[in-house]
């Protein structure tokens, strides 16, 4: 059973239809159709199916509970409220109102409460005035035998905490040590990442360096009016990120994968999610629609599943592959774990589904598409360590698969091996950044997963003309596009600090080339110059020094800034200044040739602020 608590200074309900639960209104008292209570304790009681192995245990919690807040709020009057949008996994409505029944029974036996009922089965509008002091909201979860649920984790969470697993370092050249053996001198990122797996918690004790930075550059913030872990994206945010999305993209569809997009919410009762969400729940967000719930989705998995289903595919189709950059997938994270764009609750995650034939197909996928991951770091220019995790059986099949992994890494592999499988994997490729607070996040995952086929009935043609179910594999070649934007912050914060300077790759640089005029004369030909410059470049037209405009373009990472006098109006080439203090002359030819090459098979998109800094709005102030 699940209770939530309110202590209420004012509450109302009226009736306002039946259910398919009950049969009719007109069993109805004019009293349990409608009823307002002043000061009370509003019981919100919802049974799910646990209630079913002892009726009278949860009953007995259940009154408990609501009689010892009762005491604490020094409330008399208790209105008992059935609600079953606490649960997606509710009893039968016999059980339910058996346990309802039993919880009213025994509260009625205290001299000192007035227990009132809000009827059962029935559609009902109420109106509530919650007092607001520290004890006036409680939610528990009552078990039957007395247990208490952590509503926190989830059922993966927990199961994971428990199961027991042997840690190994494999190095490229044949090498496999247990990690207290092995030396960790010359790979300090790679032992805070395995510190980090052993330290086991998420919670941040300081705000991570990116945060500063992504608000100094003017690419994200905080949304004060949304939920926590919600961001506003800012014009040269939202330009950095359309452009990782574009690149993960192209590497994608280069790759044979067919872009799709997919609902974001999904119904809670759907038999199929229904089985899923059960075995994995997530921290989900959950609506409201024509009184039906709904979960907003943690990933594009869901959709993807469905479409998979209904798709036609015989053995000659395979690897098949659908991708979805989810522009909007949601996780209700606990407030103590959001940290900036590490970890937040409103995300873009680039999901690929592939079906292949067999194991022996998806290890050959599996190995591709670390390939793409890789290339995807490179892009992005971030550092990153690697950790594979294998079930046992699965790596003992063919521990050659993973040897490769390793190969292909060039680097040591920390490398986990359950004896059990609780997930839906059975192997699960992490590239993982680690950040200026020496914190593991993971970004490109691949996984090999043979359970979720079976689940959702996916299915193609063998040659031998009979049905079979592929396995499945989800990867995202780059992680969250967030986070991504989040370690490429870290890793310039981590320059910043031991005294280098800090540069956006420049395909990614908001604004590429800065031109600064010495004097109002010099305007016109900046302009001029401006207008032939065929990247992301702008003018700064402002009413202040030269200097004060090279130091505000350095501060932003500017890559190129050009310094435009009469010399450079008068002759046939331009003072260059390079991000880092390197300064050079050459002609614009010179220039766009240079920048070009730099650019070459990177995605562009033009500027997405006005090119005239008098005329732009300071986001940030």
């Amino acid at each position: 059973m699940r209770i939530l608590l309110i202590h209420a200074s004012r509450f109302s309900f009226h009736v306002t239809e039946k259910t398919s639960a009950v049969s009719s209104l007109a069993e109805l008292s004019d009293e349990s159709r409608q009823r307002e209570l002043g000061e009370c304790l509003v019981a919100f009681l919802c049974s799910e199916k646990s209630d079913e192995k002892d009726i009278e245990s949860v009953a007995g919690q259940a009154a408990s509970t609501i009689r010892d807040h009762a005491g604490q709020v020094e409330a008399t009057d208790v209105m008992l409220y059935p609600y079953a949008h606490l649960s997606s996994d509710l009893s039968s409505p016999r059980i339910a109102t058996k346990v309802l029944a039993k919880t009213a029974e025994i509260l009625g036996g205290d001299e000192g409460l007035r227990i009132y009922e809000a009827p059962f089965g029935f559609y009902k509008g109420f109106n509530i005035e919650c007092k607001g002091h520290p004890l006036s909201e409680l939610a528990k979860t009552i078990l039957p035998g007395g247990e208490v649920e952590d509503q926190t984790a989830s059922a993966a969470i927990k199961s994971e905490k428990t199961l027991k697993s042997e840690w190994r370092v494999w190095t490229p050249d044949g090498n496999d040590v247990q990690p207290a053996e092995f030396d960790f001198g010359p790979h300090p990122t790679f032992k805070d990442m395995y510190d980090y797996e052993m330290e086991g918690t998420r919670a941040s004790s300081e705000p991570p360096a990116h945060i500063e930075l992504m608000r100094r550059l003017e690419l994200v913030d905080y949304e004060p009016a949304s939920d926590p872990g919600n961001f506003r994206w800012y014009p040269n945010g939202e330009l950095v990120k359309r452009l990782i999305e574009d690149r993960v993209a192209e590497h994608l569809s280069s790759d044979g994968a067919m872009r799709v997009e997919t609902p974001i919410m999904y119904d809670y009762q759907h038999p199929n999610l229904m089985s899923y969400l059960n075995r994995f729940p997530a921290r989900q967000y959950v609506l409201l629609s024509d009184k039906k719930e709904y979960f907003l989705r943690f990933a594009a998995c869901f959709g993807q599943y469905l479409m998979q289903h209904d798709m036609q595919l015989s053995y000659r189709m395979l690897p098949a592959k659908l991708y979805e950059i989810s522009h909007y997938s949601f996780r209700r994270e606990q407030s103590g774990e959001l940290a900036g764009l590490r970890r937040l609750r409103t995300f873009t995650m680039p999901d690929l589904h592939t079906l292949a034939r067999n194991e022996e197909a998806a290890r050959e996928e599996f190995l591709n598409q670390m390939d793409l991951s890789m290339a995807c770091m490179r892009d992005f220019g971030l550092d990153y360590e690697v950790a594979v995790r294998f079930v046992r059986g699965f790596l003992d099949e063919d521990p050659d698969f993973a040897r490769e992994i390793v190969r292909r890494a060039d680097r040591p592999v920390l490398i986990e091996i359950w004896d059990d499988r609780f997930f839906y994997f059975v192997a699960k490729l992490e590239f993982n950044f680690i950040d200026a607070q020496s914190k593991s996040s993971c970004l490109s995952t691949v996984q090999i997963d043979v359970e979720n086929t079976e689940r959702f009935e996916i299915t193609y043609v063998d040659d031998d003309g009979q049905s079979k179910h592929p396995i499945l594999m989800h990867t995202s070649i780059s992680g969250s596009i967030e986070r991504v934007v989040a370690s490429m912050l870290e890793q310039q914060a981590v320059r910043i600090k031991s005294g280098e300077t800090p540069v956006l790759p420049l395909w990614l640089s908001p604004i590429q080339i800065r031109i600064i005029p010495v004097a109002d004369r010099h305007h016109g030909f900046c302009a001029d110059l401006l207008s032939k410059i065929p990247f992301r470049a702008d003018l700064d037209d402002r009413d202040m020094s030269v200097g004060k405009k090279i130091r505000e373009a350095e501060r932003r990472w500017t890559p190129y800034i050009l310094v435009v006098g009469d010399r450079e109006m008068e002759g046939s080439e331009l003072s260059l200044r390079i991000h880092g203090g390197e300064q050079s002359k050459l002609s614009l030819d010179d220039l766009i040739s240079r920048v070009e090459t730099e650019l070459e098979g990177m995605p562009f998109l033009p500027i997405n602020v006005p090119p005239r800094l008098s005329e732009r709005p300071i986001f940030v102030g």
